[in-house]
């Protein structure tokens, strides 16, 4: 058996699999934000369960002409998993506070989760266009969908992919009834890989059409 082990071509025969086993399926112009989860997940549940808000590419495109945009996180999983490099030639920077010493005291204090906390701490240092992902904490998002409804903040992006089973398609169906840019995996599935490669794929579609 012959093996492949070049990186490039793992990656291009594995987006070719994809692509045979998605067949004549309707992807619209997301397309290349479901492919590029299902690579990282290799769960093809997330050509359904992926839900975007119109026009949510190109709004999330036109964030990345923005000099000095911010990226949050809430897990440093999310934040690892985000290319580093292409997002600095878009002059964006990636924050992630879950483990800030006063988001730590003041979850301490408050019984709030940190990732809650952290989404407060985030809104009090941090200013310019910015990308909000979620894919670890429910709490997170119900803090988001909180201060937006108060109006204390309006991302130009959310993506919201938290996993697990408490809270988390309760806070999925919440930021999909506000009205801001979102991409949500509704259900239980999601992760930080989840919202890592997301982001991924929205810079590397935008690059694509700066080069092309």
């Amino acid at each position: 058996m012959d093996l492949i082990t070049d990186p490039g071509e793992i990656e291009k025969r594995s987006f070719e699999i994809i692509t045979q086993l998605l067949g004549d399926k309707p992807l619209g112009p997301n397309a290349s934000i479901i492919k590029r989860v299902i690579h990282t997940t290799a769960d093809l549940d997330f050509l359904e369960n992926l839900v975007f808000t119109e026009n949510v590419l190109e709004r999330a495109i036109s964030v990345l002409n923005y000099s000095g945009f911010h990226v949050v996180t809430d897990t440093r999983m999310a934040e690892a998993g985000i290319n580093k490099r292409i997002l600095a030639q878009f002059g964006g920077s990636v924050h992630c506070f879950i483990d800030a010493p006063e988001v730590v005291q003041k979850a301490k204090e408050t019984n709030m989760t940190r990732s809650a906390v952290a989404v407060e701490y985030a809104l009090r240092n941090i200013s310019g266009p910015t990308i909000f992902i979620v894919g670890n904490a429910p709490t997170a998002l119900l803090k988001l969908c909180e201060v937006i409804e108060q109006g204390i903040c309006l991302p130009e992006l959310v993506v919201a992919v938290p996993v697990g089973f408490v809270n988390v398609i309760e806070a999925k169906e919440k930021i999909l009834e506000l009205d801001v840019p979102s991409i949500v995996a509704r259900g239980r599935k999601g992760g930080s890989n989840v919202a890592a490669a997301i982001v991924n794929a929205i810079m590397y579609e935008a690059k694509a059409r700066r080069t092309g």
